[in-house]
C-alpha cells in the first residue's frame, strides 16, 4: 500500500456519514494472514474516515468455538497495534435479541420455515453444469 492510498477518503462517502468498520472472527482456530489483512483494511478505512472499529466474536457454534481462541485473536490484534472501540461483542450473548427479531418477523408473516439439512442446502448451491440452482425447501 502506498502512502497516498492511506490518505484517500473511502470511495462514495461524504464527510458527514459515520463509518463503522467491523471484524467478526469465529473462535474456532487461530487468526491467519487473511484475517489480519481483512481487519487491517477495515481498520484503516474506519480510522481514516474518523469512524469506529468494532470487534464481534462469532461464537455461535458451541461445538467448535473456544473462548481461549477469542482471547488469542484479541491478543494477536493488539500486538499488531490493531485496536477496536468498546468491548468486543460476543454473538452468543445476543441470542435474546435474535429471538425477538425472529418473533417480530414471524408476527408479520415475513418468515417461511425451512427443514433442509445443511447438506441439502450445500448441494442446492452447487448445481452440476447444465442444472439450474434451486432452493430445496
Amino acid at each position: 500500500m502506498t502512502d497516498s492510498t492511506l490518505t484517500m477518503d473511502p470511495p462514495g462517502l461524504t464527510s458527514n456519514e459515520a463509518v463503522v468498520g467491523r471484524f467478526a472472527p469465529s473462535p474456532t482456530g487461530r487468526l491467519q494472514a487473511g484475517n489480519i489483512f481483512s481487519y487491517l483494511v477495515a481498520w484503516i478505512v474506519a480510522r481514516r474516515a474518523g469512524g469506529r472499529m468494532l470487534l464481534r466474536i462469532e461464537d455461535l457454534d458451541p461445538d467448535r468455538s473456544r473462548p481461549e481462541l477469542a482471547d488469542c485473536a484479541m491478543r494477536d490484534l493488539g500486538s499488531l497495534g490493531l485496536t477496536w472501540d468498546g468491548a468486543p461483542v460476543y454473538q452468543s450473548s445476543r441470542l435474546d435479541l435474535y429471538r425477538d427479531a425472529l418473533d417480530q418477523l414471524c408476527s408479520i408473516a415475513e418468515v417461511d420455515p425451512c427443514f433442509c439439512s445443511r447438506a441439502d442446502r450445500r448441494s442446492a448451491s452447487a448445481p452440476h453444469p447444465g442444472e439450474v440452482a434451486r432452493y430445496p425447501g
